[in-house]
């Protein structure tokens, strides 16, 4: 079983990408403090939400996101020091499952794919074999990134899609 606390965490220098709006993005895996994740979750409104995450007020995030990096492996992107997205790694047995959100004003910018792309890289140099998540069905942009990332839907529920890659 693959645990961030287990494992000797190896972060690599930051990669620094232009968005398609042309803003400088640095993207690097993260295990600082929660308050910079945090304040990037308060720019959510209830559009932005889906299966429930983020949580809808600041302690609830915080209680939310305390627990994450107590367990996960994390990815963070910023613009100008702020953080603008966040992926996550969660180790469940012999797999991990993915979450990941970027901040709605830097949505459909190219930035998902970046976090993605470092995520699975990270958690691979950690000893992380098989990711899964979960997308709401509705969701086609999160569902055309994923695939794009090499993820497979491998189940249909009534509300969402269960999708997963080896690494």
């Amino acid at each position: 079983m693959v645990t961030a606390t287990d494992q000797h965490r190896r972060p690599s220098p930051p990669t620094t990408v232009t968005d398609r709006a042309e803003r400088p993005i640095a993207v690097a895996a993260y295990a600082d403090g929660s308050e910079p994740v945090v304040e990037m979750y308060t720019h959510f409104d209830d559009e932005s939400r889906s299966q429930g995450l983020p949580p809808r007020s600041e302690p609830r995030i915080r209680e939310w996101i305390n627990g994450l990096l107590d367990e996960g492996f994390h990815v963070v992107a910023r613009h100008r020091g702020d953080v603008v997205g966040h992926a996550v790694l969660v180790p469940f047995d012999d797999r991990a499952e993915l979450a990941i959100f970027v901040r709605p004003a830097y949505q459909s910018a190219g930035i998902g794919t970046q976090l993605i792309s470092r995520l699975l890289e990270y958690g691979r140099e950690n000893g992380v074999s098989h990711v899964w998540l979960t997308v709401d069905r509705n969701n086609r942009i999160a569902m055309n990134l994923y695939r794009s990332a090499g993820f497979e839907t491998t189940a249909r529920n009534r509300g969402d899609y269960e999708m997963e890659r080896y690494l």
